[in-house]
């Protein structure tokens, strides 16, 4: 099958297309035949070593020279190929969509049965390529938000950002955007009922959540834009200046410690994909509540051009690649 492999750290001149063998499913996972994947941030974080940091920790992602996974790639839509012998409800051509530890970017993907979901019947394959990492990142993020909070999200326009204005406004939410200018009306469309332009304004007043998905501003800052016992969250570095040691390490610890001595919540979840997630995530779907908002589309011989555009142009929410 084609894939798109990188051997060692580097810029997207690293990656180049593969023939490399099929992958072959687990008992408990799922091979998919790949229509659409998509990209977030942290392939290209992956794709540098970035931060540094990574690289000398224990996990299954960074190595010490190149990561550990050669194909790149989380999101991804499809269908179903084969599937383990432990998978007892999935067959063979039905449309699913979900998250996979690494390779979407190749014609075929194994998944577990855990991270994965039937495709939402209101989406194409690329928009649904586009849900799975983001949006269930932005579900996690605001899962303590009730009707009738004021939370104001920071870097609103992103690919986690716009699914979190509409999962807020959803939840019954005031939501206040900040973005550029260009983004300001595409933010107000989804849901967002005040928006702040960055290139013009500064954010005023007091909020009962803070999502920070940017890690521009200083925790003092942050916290100051809070209620006394407002819930700051914490998930920035998306776009935060690479190739430093820490990166957005330094902000989240820092909260995390500055909140042990607050009233206010200063926290930073971690998102998991699991196929309950995506089956929340399904229904505010195809209720019409919540769609993925694409910028661009590239086909999967262009995934380098893809990654660069979305680490260096500011992409507006999602960025797709087409395999078939």
């Amino acid at each position: 099958m084609r894939a798109i492999v990188q051997t060692h750290y580097g810029s997207t001149d690293s990656l180049t297309m593969q023939e490399v063998d099929r992958p072959v499913a687990g008992a408990n996972e799922v091979l998919v035949r790949v229509h659409a994947a998509s990209i977030n941030a942290r392939d290209w974080h992956v794709m540098r070593g970035d931060p540094r940091i990574a690289r000398w920790m224990d996990t299954k992602i960074f190595g010490r020279r190149g990561p550990k996974q050669p194909i790149h790639g989380v999101d991804f839509a499809g269908t179903v190929e084969a599937v383990g012998s432990g998978v007892r409800d999935l067959l063979p051509g039905e449309a699913v969509y979900g998250e996979a530890a690494a390779g979407a970017f190749a014609d075929y993907v194994c998944a577990p049965r855990a991270n994965l979901d039937r495709k939402p019947e209101n989406l194409t394959f690329e928009q649904a390529a586009a849900v799975p990492l983001a949006a269930v990142t932005a579900i996690t993020l605001l899962r303590h938000v009730t009707a009738g909070d004021r939370v104001l999200i920071n870097g609103a326009s992103g690919g986690v950002g716009t699914f979190a204005v509409q999962i807020a406004a959803a939840m019954g939410a005031e939501v206040t955007a900040v973005c550029s200018t260009r983004n300001v009306e595409l933010v107000r469309s989804i849901g967002a009922k005040h928006v702040v332009d960055y290139t013009r304004d500064d954010v005023v007043g007091r909020f009962d959540t803070v999502l920070d998905l940017v890690g521009n501003r200083r925790l003092k800052d942050l916290r100051g834009l809070l209620e006394p016992t407002g819930t700051l969250i914490l998930s920035g570095g998306g776009t935060y200046e690479g190739g430093s040691f820490l990166g957005p390490v330094s902000l989240i610890v820092g909260g995390q410690i500055r909140g042990l001595f607050s009233k206010q919540s200063i926290r930073a979840p971690t998102a998991k994909p699991s196929s309950e997630t995506l089956i929340e995530l399904r229904k505010l779907i195809e209720s019409g509540q919540v769609t993925p908002i694409i910028d661009r589309t590239y086909p999967l011989a262009d995934t380098p051009a893809a990654i660069e555009y979305l680490e260096s142009e500011h992409a507006r929410a999602k960025v797709v690649i087409a395999v078939v």
